[in-house]
């Protein structure tokens, strides 16, 4: 006794190819991505390496946010003022000796 398929008719075999390459697609798009399994050690990286330029920008926010500060014109820092004359301005006394260090 041997049964037989049943034919197919044309139009649900193209809708069942379809669907099989649309989900084909849909798993391609889900490894290779661009928030697939394969690009998320990179984007990890990513946002590990921003931020550590974050903390490096905050700390550089912070010392401009002192500085400014102290170059406040009702409470100015003399220390800071002496300094900014002798580096930007070169006024030094004449019994005075800089000395500059990098």
């Amino acid at each position: 006794m041997k049964l037989r398929a049943e034919p197919r008719l044309p139009k649900q075999s193209l809708s069942q190819g379809l669907a099989l390459v649309s989900l084909l697609v849909l798993a391609g798009l889900a490894l290779v991505g661009p928030s697939g399994l394969l690009s998320w050690s990179e984007n990890h990286r990513l946002l590990d390496q921003r931020l550590q330029e974050a903390k490096v920008l905050t700390t550089e926010r912070d010392e401009l946010r002192n500085r400014v500060a102290l170059l406040n014109p009702r409470d100015t820092d003399s220390d800071l003022v002496g300094e900014l004359l002798r580096k930007d301005l070169n006024v030094v006394h004449p019994d005075e000796m800089v000395m500059l260090l990098n």
